[in-house]
């Protein structure tokens, strides 16, 4: 899967960085976390966590494999996990993507720690 997402950032000539992040691998687009990929600690499975925006929260959910994001018992409204079953094809994969950069012009930056 991760070959699948390289080449679909790539075919769309976007530029990103990858980012090992709380335990995920993160795929950053203009300094901002776009998505990450991680497993599911209680299915072993693969997912995407998907920053989709606000806007587009509540109707996302209601798509098959889509569930809300909660790390710390709240639910985090811009974000959303996207089962290994909901991007098993190229066009599920390019789907999810494009919805995180159709967003990701409208994500703030997070504010860089001092060292």
């Amino acid at each position: 899967m991760l070959i699948g997402l390289d080449r679909v950032l790539k075919q769309k000539h976007v530029y990103f960085e990858e980012k090992k992040m709380m335990g995920s691998l993160c795929f950053m687009v203009d300094e901002k976390m776009c998505f990450a990929i991680s497993i599911d600690k209680n299915t072993d499975s693969s997912r995407m966590m998907a920053r989709i925006g606000k806007e587009n929260y509540d109707k996302t959910l209601q798509q098959p494999h889509c569930r809300p994001m909660d790390i710390t018992g709240r639910k985090m409204k811009s974000y959303i996990y996207v089962d290994a079953d909901g991007m098993d094809t190229e066009e599920d994969l390019e789907h999810w993507i494009q919805l995180c950069l159709d967003f990701n012009p409208l994500a703030k930056k997070s504010k860089k720690s001092k060292k």
